[in-house]
């Protein structure tokens, strides 16, 4: 085998390992996005089940700025890493 034939074989094994290592990456962030919107849904829900029986005052308020922020967070994870806009 020849030099030449020998550096297209690795350049090619380098291009498929580094496809294969790409969409490791893009599933495990699509994983964590998914895991941040339960999070966020969880905590929505938590606070929804619990606002009849909270006074409103300092508990609600500060479950309410709790979700905005878990929103905000999720939103900001998703826009860099480019999943924000066709996810929803």
């Amino acid at each position: 085998m020849s030099n030449a034939q020998q550096a297209g074989e690795y350049h090619g094994q380098a291009q498929a390992k580094t496809k294969q290592l790409a969409e490791s990456a893009r599933n495990t962030a699509h994983s964590l996005a998914d895991k941040a919107d339960n999070a966020t849904q969880n905590a929505q829900q938590s606070v929804q089940e619990n606002k009849d029986q909270l006074n409103p005052g300092f508990l609600q308020q500060t479950g309410e700025q709790v979700i905005h922020m878990a929103q905000g967070a999720v939103d900001g994870v998703k826009n860099t890493l480019g999943i924000g806009s066709d996810k929803k």
